[in-house]
């Protein structure tokens, strides 16, 4: 089977045509290198595996700006004033120039223009044709979709670029309506799942086996996390939540995926048995994952992982000689998870726990108790540097496809809280707990807590769900207190209102084009 890597060759690099430049700007077809590339299918597969090569540094920063974010972790830095804080602490007038913000919106704009630049090739040379051609525009817009959501999530309103542009043309988009970009993404979702296969199951150049390719499955799943995340509450807010109430439409999918009726057997999904299981180096593309991107190992760092760096200090690596790597001095600065996961959500005995979260470590004998994430971190996937790990990302797996049927049974599309009950008991039992008789929302949302800790869900499932403000703000003072002796000294802004659940739009993006962006209000 080949595994599509994310590769960065010189071909691929000539394919981006300064899409790497991460920001909005979209280059012009007309620019020399675009024709010039695209003259085979072997241009065009490696075309379609840069486009994939750009979604290389997407878990590094939704560690940042997701999990972080949420109740799952208070990650206030040894100094205060590193770049994470901000968002930490929802301190708005620094959001507004914070580096992970401002990456989060060029690098999701880069891989549109990449994508973008595919789908017009596409369109205008006849170097593919026929079921490769329309398999290619199905993965290129799933791709699309998937950015223009992350956006939607993060931002509320963004510019819809949906072919390559002039500069000059660019220039006068302006951020479009949450409802529009919606249009956008489940057109090109609803492509993606009429042209691609359930398995890859080889072929000629171009149509190889394809690991890490994406399927019709995963647009599926993608097309139903929209529907949820569209019909969640507005907040009264620009932002992803329109109170559409299409559960009906995601249920729909959802029971597609849990029956997979008709599709061969290699395209059928189910749960591991084992939970650690799932996230090993020697066990990946396993039965329970959906989409994830690919990593290898390659000696340069070039083509490996790094998103469990963000989270795991540099000192752990070097509290075992297995796990040594040459990182820097040792930091020990940690992002620890919360107290109120760690000691509260998790029952003491739910085996979820032991393999998410690592509770302290010593080093050069000195112990440091505080707990981090560790669900992604394992030997096997050990490169030769902090960015050279072999371990894939997992962004859609089937616990999840399970949980957003519970989520439309629990508002009884599509069953009953009983029967969303049930829906979840294969997952406590791996898990250790005993089987539910019923659900509500928000026992539904702390079970997914407890299932996706560490993968960077648990913002995206409060907002959807309803629960952002009041789960949020019941949390800050627990987890927050301040001092005795300063009532004020705290470090998260308090309360939170609807105004902070989006991140603003990047000062980088606003000083480029003077006038052309509203901010979104509350920054």
């Amino acid at each position: 089977m080949k595994k599509i890597f994310l590769c960065l060759s010189l071909a691929c690099a000539l394919v981006t045509l300064g899409g790497c430049e991460k920001d909005l700007e979209q280059n012009p077809l007309s620019n020399g290198s675009v024709p010039d590339f695209y003259k085979t299918a072997a241009d065009f597969d490696q075309a379609m595996s840069s486009v994939y090569s750009s979604l290389r540094t997407y878990p590094d920063r939704e560690v940042i700006l997701s999990e972080l974010r949420s109740d799952n972790m208070f990650a206030v830095s040894a100094i205060g004033s590193r770049d994470w804080d901000p968002v930490n602490n929802f301190s708005a007038a620094l959001l507004v120039v914070n580096p992970y913000v401002a990456d989060a919106w060029a690098s999701d704009y880069s891989t549109i223009f990449r994508a973008n630049t595919m789908l017009a090739q596409l369109a205008e040379n006849g170097a593919v044709a026929g079921s490769l051609r329309t398999r290619y525009e199905g993965e290129t817009k799933f791709i699309r979709a998937f950015m223009y959501l992350d956006l939607v999530r993060k931002f509320g309103k963004v510019p819809i670029i949906d072919k390559p542009l002039i500069p000059q043309a660019v220039s006068t988009l302006g951020r479009a309506d949450v409802a529009k970009v919606y249009e956008l993404i489940e057109s090109d979702l609803k492509t993606a799942i009429n042209t691609l296969p359930a398995a890859y199951t080889g072929g000629g150049v171009g149509a190889t086996s394809g690991v890490g390719r994406v399927t019709n499955g995963a647009a599926k799943g993608m097309l139903a996390l929209m529907y949820l995340t569209k019909s969640g509450p507005t907040y009264g807010i620009s932002g992803p939540g329109l109170a559409s109430n299409e559960y009906d439409k995601a249920n729909a999918l959802l029971d597609e995926l849990i029956t997979r009726t008709g599709t061969p057997l290699s395209a059928a999904y189910s749960t591991q048995a084992n939970y650690a299981n799932i996230f090993s180096p020697t066990n990946e593309n396993n039965s329970e994952v959906l989409f994830d991107i690919q990593y290898i190992s390659n000696g340069t760092g070039t083509l490996g992982s790094s998103f469990m760096n963000v989270v795991v200090p540099d000192a752990y690596y070097t509290s075992t000689t297995n796990l040594a790597l040459p990182f820097s001095a040792g930091s020990v600065e940690i992002k620890p998870v919360s107290n109120d996961l760690n000691n509260v959500s998790y029952a003491a005995n739910d085996l979820r726990r032991a393999a998410t979260i690592q509770q302290g470590y010593t080093n050069a004998g000195a112990t440091d108790t505080r707990p981090f994430y560790k669900k992604y971190l394992n030997l096997a996937g050990k490169g030769t540097s902090r960015t050279d790990w072999a371990t894939n990302y997992i962004v859609l797996r089937y616990s999840d496809i399970l949980m957003m049927k519970a989520e439309c049974e629990v508002r009884n599309v599509g069953g009953s809280p009983a029967s969303a009950a049930a829906r979840l008991t294969p997952l406590r039992t791996r898990a250790g707990q005993p089987a539910l008789t019923t659900l509500t929302l928000e026992s539904l949302m702390e079970e997914r807590r407890r299932e996706f800790a560490g993968e960077n869900l648990r913002w995206n499932d409060l907002m959807r769900s309803g629960l952002a403000l009041s789960v949020m703000n019941a949390w800050i003072p627990r987890e927050d207190p301040p001092p005795a002796n300063q009532p004020l000294a705290y470090k998260i802004t308090r309360p939170l209102t609807g105004n902070l659940l989006l991140l603003p739009v990047p000062q980088v993006e606003l000083s480029s084009a003077p006038g052309l962006y509203g901010q979104n209000d509350g920054y």
